[in-house]
């Protein structure tokens, strides 16, 4: 008598890889957590004791940040959700091994946690991606599965969901971000993944919501003309931020290409010494991921004037530089600030506009308008202000699209691709692939 397919050896040993590859996904977006607070506290530490610090450290630590992600580790740079994004996209071979390396989970870490630990302004949640994207190709090269689109869709969503703990977004985030379509003959591949690595999030920090608890929620139509103010103010800043990170972005590499040797120094350190003048002006408020401001704003505490556009030009400046780490934290802060802001008081009203300030900004940022509203909901437990969460969102993406109508990741993941007509680059091609040579279709897993 045959035996039936799944009470196979081979396919529950495939099983319990993929099950291993999810918890260590996981695993690592804790410790990677924990590690990247402690930097980040280490920072204040003695920035709160030496003040002009900054004016030494920040440069310094871009200047290496950026010297290691160019040289030593190419591909690091910048967020990493590019990264996951392009490997996606690239045929099977060397170029997307490259992208998704165990070297590459060890270099987006500890580069990422020494730039915050120089006051650097980025989030660990972008580098997660990249990081859990690593994991579970890696899983898919030792075991033989050959889902590796699928797999690398997962890990992902898994390290969203970890980072935030927050494992509906880190679903949504998958479906609208990463492959910009939904994939039925994934969709269990991420769902698995995700509740692996979200079960061993809560099982090592517990249940919480990042951005703490808000029960705030819109009153009258003063509130609603204030959702509307929100998004659509939100979505114009956000939609500026990605248009200015894209183009000075190409600036950038022209300019650095003429005298590489020099500029690849003088640029990055350049971009640290104004993020801590940004830093010393703010009173400290636009150094490191912007949490701790984001988080007080959203229970109700309006936060400076000036440190929404502190925290939006330190932000930006940290994009172009060059060093890894990555974008969302540091938007959501922003959007937090904006609209506490705009809201104009404190208590109840500066918490609506925070909450509301963080959709229409971070939609217009990402242009992803479903993980906007659903990772602010999660992240702060609030439930009396879902439809209001959404109007801002898509008010954001709406105009968003008026300054900057290509989405940022995507745009970005097109420098980590090799030329479509033309042959694959001698360095990212793998033994025996020659161009125009058909690749094999991927098989589930």
């Amino acid at each position: 008598m045959r035996r039936l397919p799944h009470l196979a050896g081979r396919f529950w040993r495939r099983r319990a890889a993929f099950w291993g590859g999810a918890l260590l996904v996981g695993a690592v977006s804790v410790l990677f957590a924990q590690a990247a607070d402690g930097a980040e506290h280490l920072f204040f530490h003695y920035d709160s004791r030496f003040w002009l610090a900054p004016l030494l450290v920040t440069p310094l630590g871009y200047a290496f940040c950026a010297w290691a992600a160019a040289r030593v580790f190419p591909g690091s740079q910048g967020s990493g959700i590019p990264q996951a994004i392009a490997a996606r996209e690239i045929p099977r071979g060397m170029a997307r091994r490259r992208l998704l390396s165990v070297r590459m989970c060890f270099a987006k870490i500890g580069l990422t946690v020494v730039a915050l630990m120089c006051g650097a302004s980025v989030g660990r949640e972008g580098p997660t991606v990249q990081v859990g994207a690593a994991i579970m190709l890696q899983v898919a090269r030792l075991r033989g599965l050959q889902n590796e689109r699928g797999l690398i869709l997962a890990g992902s969503a898994a390290g969203i969901a970890a980072a935030f703990n927050a494992p509906l977004a880190g679903v949504v985030f998958a479906i609208e971000e990463m492959s910009r379509s939904f994939e039925v003959k994934t969709n269990g591949i991420v769902l698995t993944t995700v509740i692996i690595g979200g079960l061993v999030s809560l099982g090592l920090t517990g249940n919480y919501t990042y951005f703490g608890t808000s029960n705030a929620a819109i009153q009258g139509l003063g509130g609603w003309g204030m959702v509307v103010l929100c998004g659509s103010a939100g979505g114009l800043l956000g939609g500026l931020f990605s248009r200015l990170m894209m183009d000075i972005g190409l600036w950038a590499k022209s300019w650095i290409a003429v005298n590489r040797r020099v500029r690849g120094l003088a640029y990055p350190a350049m971009c640290g010494l104004l993020v801590a003048i940004l830093g010393i002006l703010s009173q400290g408020d636009s150094f490191g991921t912007g949490y701790a401001t984001a988080k007080a704003a959203v229970e109700g505490i309006t936060p400076h004037w000036y440190f929404w556009p502190a925290k939006f030009l330190a932000t930006l400046i940290t994009a172009v530089s060059g060093i890894p780490g990555g974008i969302f934290a540091p938007s959501l802060s922003v959007g937090a600030g904006l609209g506490a802001w705009i809201a104009g008081e404190g208590g109840r009203a500066a918490s609506v506009g925070a909450l509301l300030g963080m959709a229409g900004y971070f939609s217009g940022v990402v242009q992803a308008p479903m993980t906007a509203f659903v990772i602010i909901l999660e992240m702060t437990g609030n439930t009396g202000s879902v439809i209001a969460v959404m109007l801002a969102s898509m008010l954001g993406l709406g105009t968003s699209k008026l300054v900057c109508p290509r989405p940022l990741y995507h745009e970005l993941a097109h420098g980590f691709m090799p030329p479509r007509r033309t042959a694959m680059p001698v360095a990212l091609r793998e033994p025996g692939h020659e161009a125009g040579e058909k690749q094999p279709e991927e098989k589930q897993l």
